[in-house]
């Protein structure tokens, strides 16, 4: 077994395991990459990683210079590993209603946390780390939704991957939020064969489903734009929080302890396998389920659960 020299280095290359057990149509393989097995926890261990070294090789982030983010999601734990390894303060603007767990993995890693109105949500967490980072210009702001490192991350690293592991990928189905994931990996496996579709899971306007954005309601990512999203995606689907509550606890029959977001991915790749003849679908299941177990969503009934969603953010 290798020894790596930070921990950084264990970023990527993360498993992929077939979870055709739940799919449909047995003509179509589902195939799920583990990207809970990332050290900080998730996928955004990929964009925090390359924003911050691309910063500081060009220059724009310095020694000792303080880092500022806006997060609901896991972004901010990812950023907060980091720049606790290379010594950066780090300030993150959050929204009063996360999830306790949450707030916890951030103050781990030595985070200022500065809080936003709950119901302003991530937009307006965004909003204030925007005129803070105005503010201070002495402080390094990543800005993740319009940060080409962010899907950049993707293009170089989680595209390749698949492409390495799964050659007859035929369909990738991720989450937009930042729209990095989808934007970097899909740009990637078009490249290698244009056949391959795109599909995009978003909730519904007005609804929340954690860690996804639907881009209806007003925001548009920067780099879903300037990496001509609308262009290279195939299908936007609609998933609502119960169907992503439900595909959560699903997975759990694989063995596959997830987060809400990878439910509603989940569920978006079985609509999938359901609606085409065959083929080979890879999806992201974005990290493991650790940081909700306070939602009681494997074990409160249902009802309360997804009521209890639209109160709390449980990233």
């Amino acid at each position: 077994m290798a020894v790596y020299a930070s921990v950084t280095d264990l970023i990527g290359n993360t498993p992929i395991v077939d979870i055709s057990a739940l799919s449909p149509n047995p003509r179509v393989r589902i195939l799920a990459k583990l990207e809970g097995q990332n050290p900080g926890g998730s996928v955004k261990d990929r964009a925090a990683k390359w924003m911050i070294e691309t910063a500081e090789a060009k220059g724009d982030l310095k020694p000792g210079m303080t880092v500022l983010e806006s997060s609901s999601g896991n972004t901010g734990i990812a950023l907060a590993m980091i720049c606790k390894m290379k010594g950066y303060p780090f300030k993150v603007v959050l929204p009063e209603n996360v999830s306790e767990e949450r707030r916890q993995a951030l103050e781990v890693w030595g985070s200022e946390i500065i809080p936003s109105p709950a119901g302003e949500g991530s937009n307006g967490a965004m909003r204030r780390a925007q005129k803070l980072a105005a503010d201070h210009p002495e402080w390094y702001f990543p800005f993740q939704y319009g940060n080409h490192a962010n899907p950049t991350a993707h293009y170089e690293t989680t595209g390749p991957e698949i492409w390495r592991d799964v050659p007859d990928i035929t369909h990738f189905i991720a989450g937009l939020g930042t729209a990095g994931t989808l934007m970097g990996t899909g740009r990637f496996l078009k490249e290698q064969n244009p056949d391959i579709q795109i599909w995009a899971i978003e909730p519904p306007a007005g609804e929340m489903v954690d860690g996804l954005k639907n881009i209806d309601e007003g925001f548009i990512p920067p780099v879903f734009e300037d990496w001509d999203g609308y262009d290279l995606l195939n299908k936007k689907t609609i998933v609502r929080p119960r169907e992503s509550i439900e595909w959560t606890r699903r997975l759990t029959e694989l063995g596959l302890f997830t987060g809400i977001s990878s439910g509603a991915i989940m569920a978006g790749a079985v609509r999938c396998a359901s609606e085409i003849d065959e083929g080979v679908i890879v999806t992201i299941v974005c990290d493991s389920g650790w940081k909700y177990l306070s939602t009681g969503v494997w074990t409160l009934p249902i009802d309360e659960v997804e009521k209890r969603a639209k109160a709390t953010i449980y990233f």
